[in-house]
């Protein structure tokens, strides 16, 4: 019925238009770029080959090939992310014309999926607030479902959700009475200190009192019996007595909170469902991370829901704009592409980055300038979170018949009772297809629901749902339809990167690897983007050599590039040129400042070398049997005096990690041959033609170098670098420099085999 009246009411949607596109006008000054700087790149591998073909000697061969094969690297990242640039889109939606083509009561259903896994590392408080700020959105509040998945198993987190459920009966009248843009009380009462009404204080102490019952929980880690008010209450936490229930093996918990058949406001208004689901564990079973949570509330919700259409969220990226689910249905209601949309994906937009976001957490290129590239082909990769899905797109390919599930209740067409969500059979069925070895013999991960494989199953899904001829749509709005948390801390922002370089490197050797079966399934262009993607570890290796390379060829009186003023020399200037200033454009059209843009290419030189040498590592490590990957969570939990020292922009080092010392031994050695560059043009002995390019490259070094100096040998600070770090980089250096490659052969093997067994 769901999917017959969107069907039916999108089809006079052309008198009032729901959205439009237009064409970025930089479209064709990218492409005539891409050309000339495509006849720069290959005249750049001329000459490296002809370097390396007259090579007289073995270093000068290995210097040679070291830069042939780097330049080659950058050539083809070069090359592939121009797939990005060669079709941008702006698309605008009309949600004001959405009930003149659909009315309220023929709105869709719309599952929520909120997913969580520890309320230490993402405080409950967060998931609260996301979840009431979902519950408030403008929609009709009884076709709203809203499953919450507590990976963790934790009794911390089902409390919270019985505590957001009660507040939600006040919050939500409220948000209707005030009308009000910012429904996450956690937001609103941080912005509206100033305007603040009898209603609003009322709310307010509510709002407290659940917020410190929370906090006393978590800093309890239990719930006591005091709050355990309700039998309904008592048979829910009776779960967790039993001494054998941990995180990691328990058997399935599915609560129902709330009940949009019987549950109302305090104004008589009926409420959303609302459902927590922990599915059982066993650690003799593979969970598959994110991507299995995810397939158990794709089966839960069919069992009592079975919405046409879900969104996905992160427990921390909570709604910021009431009318989201308005402007995605803009899209879902075109009959023009409704057949063929498998998704509506926004951006991930933070708040809480400092002014010039030293850490390049906001990742403008990632969640805002390469989706619409990708919108001008199939549409933008899914970034796992802020995204609503056609349940359809999870049983096969849009031109076939649907994949059939192993039991017709999961199907995307089966129509539930929503009356009866609450009965003996739906219980049964929803607990048993939450149980951990009900995948087993199935295609689920496979060829339905979230796909396994990857660490990053929100790229790997996208991809494979493009595969099979779905496309997908870039919605960013002005006002950001989500708002969530970024890293604060380096060593948080690296781990993070260096999960996503594993998942890329799983993805690319796999045999759906994008540059042969993307390519022939997509096309050219979307399989070299998502190419792009699955192999951005790959920067570690010119990154790594431009690091170090010419740095020591200076301190070794080498010259390795074209004297100053040479045609040579001009053809380095412009690639150089041509690259970065091609990228400021981008980044400031799309809105970003300059100090921001300085930040993100340091950042990507520091991602360079550690995020991206480790990541790679650990793969190859991997697949000779030697380490094992983890999904590592990125904490929520901020420091006060951490928080101050972000906000004044100065780097966290803080922690001994071996992911810091190939930073440091860099800008050691950048900074010992720029000076020692600099002597021997003062001496005589080397002229500064010759040495200009190594200078540069050993300069530009120095000057992204400077928060690491900083944290070195002038902060005393928690967030200074650890002596540690410091005194084993420096003696690494001091090998380099004096040619010592055994003893730093053998300490970075045993660096890397640390770091990938440690932190796991």
């Amino acid at each position: 019925m769901e999917h017959q009246r969107v069907r039916s009411a999108s089809s006079i949607s052309s008198a009032h238009p729901l959205h439009a596109l237009r064409h970025a006008r930089r479209t064709t000054f990218n492409r005539a770029f891409a050309v000339v700087y495509a006849c720069a790149i290959s005249t750049l591998l001329y000459y490296h080959a002809l370097k390396l073909i007259h090579s007289a000697t073995f270093a000068s061969f290995f210097i040679s090939l070291s830069f042939f094969l780097s330049d080659a690297v950058l050539a083809f990242m070069w090359a592939t992310r121009q797939c990005f640039l060669m079709t941008i889109v702006y698309r605008q939606e009309y949600p004001e014309n959405l009930e003149r083509v659909l009315k309220k009561p023929d709105f869709p259903a719309l599952d929520v999926f909120i997913c969580t896994a520890d309320p230490y590392k993402e405080p409950p408080l967060r998931l609260i607030s996301t979840t009431l700020a979902v519950m408030a959105y403008d929609y009709p509040t009884e076709k709203i479902s809203i499953y919450i998945s507590d990976d963790g198993g934790s009794q911390l987190t089902l409390f919270a959700c019985m505590e957001a459920a009660k507040f939600a009966s006040h919050w939500l009248p409220f948000c209707r009475k005030k009308n009000m843009i910012e429904r996450s009380p956690e937001a609103y009462f941080a912005s509206n200190q100033d305007s603040w009404c009898s209603d609003t204080e009322k709310i307010k102490i509510l709002y407290e009192s659940m917020k410190a019952r929370v906090e006393n929980v978590l800093e309890r880690g239990k719930v006591g019996e005091e709050y355990i008010t309700e039998e309904l209450q008592s048979r829910a936490f009776s779960k967790w007595t039993d001494e054998s229930f941990t995180g990691q093996d328990h058997p399935t918990v599915i609560q129902i909170l709330l009940e949009s058949s019987k549950n109302k406001d305090t104004t008589g208004h009926l409420m959303p469902n609302l459902i927590y689901v922990s599915r059982e564990k066993r650690r003799t079973s593979p969970h598959n991370f994110k991507a299995g949570a995810l397939n158990v509330l794709i089966r839960v919700s069919a069992t009592m829901s079975n919405a046409p259409i879900f969104l996905t969220l992160d427990c921390d990226m909570y709604p910021n704009d009431p009318q989201t689910p308005l402007r995605a249905l803009c899209y879902l209601s075109d009959s023009k592409i409704q057949s063929q949309l498998a998704y509506i994906q926004f951006p991930q937009m933070f708040h809480g980055i400092n002014k010039n976001d030293i850490y390049a957490c906001e990742y403008k290129r990632i969640f805002q300038t390469n989706p619409m590239g990708l919108d001008g082909l199939l549409g933008p990769n899914h970034v796992g979170t802020g995204c609503f899905f056609n349940r359809r797109a999870f049983f096969g390919g849009p031109s076939a018949t649907s994949v059939s599930s192993e039991i017709p209740e999961l199907g995307p067409d089966h129509v539930v009772d929503k009356n009866t969500i609450q009965s003996q059979p739906i219980m049964e069925l929803a607990h048993k297809v939450a149980g951990c070895d009900y995948e087993n013999k199935t295609q689920w991960g496979f060829e339905m629901g979230f796909r396994y494989g990857s660490l990053i199953e929100d790229y790997y899904t996208g991809y494979r749902l493009k595969c099979e001829g779905w496309r997908s749509v870039f919605c960013n709005p002005k006002r950001p339809a989500f708002l969530g948390d970024a890293p604060i801390c380096l060593i948080d922002a690296l781990y993070q990167c260096q999960r996503w370089m594993i998942g890329g490197l799983q993805v690319a050797f796999c045999k759906f690897r994008p540059i042969t079966f993307g390519t022939s399934s997509m096309g050219l262009l979307m399989g070299l983007a998502y190419t792009n993607y699955s192999l951005w570890s790959f920067w570690f290796l010119p990154i790594t050599v431009y690091a170090f390379l010419p740095q020591l060829a200076l301190l070794n009186g080498l010259t390795i590039f074209p004297k100053l003023l040479e045609p040579w020399f001009f053809l380095y200037l412009f690639l150089f040129l041509g690259a970065y200033g091609q990228d400021l454009l981008e980044f400031v059209i799309e809105g970003g400042s300059v100090q921001r843009w300085w930040n993100n290419q340091r950042m990507w030189m520091i991602r360079g070398l550690s995020s991206f040498i480790f990541g790679f590592l650990e793969y190859f490590l991997k697949c000779l049997g030697i380490s094992t990957y983890g999904f590592g969570l990125t904490s929520k939990v901020v420091d006060d005096e951490q928080r101050k020292r972000y906000d004044q922009g100065i780097f966290e080092f803080g922690v001994s990690s071996p992911m810091f010392v190939p930073l440091t031994m860099a800008a050691i050695i950048n900074l010992v041959s720029f000076f020692m560059g600099i002597l021997q043009v003062i001496r005589g002995s080397s002229s500064v033609d010759g040495l200009f390019l190594q200078m540069f490259i050993a300069g530009f070094a120095v000057l992204n170098s400077l928060p690491i100096y900083e944290a070195m040998v002038l902060r005393s600070d928690k967030g200074r670098m650890p002596s540690k770090t410091t005194i084993i980089s420096t003696l690494l250096a001091l090998l380099l420099i004096l040619g010592a490659w055994p003893f730093f052969l053998s300490y970075l093997a045993y660096a890397i085999f640390v770091t990938t067994r440690g932190k796991h």
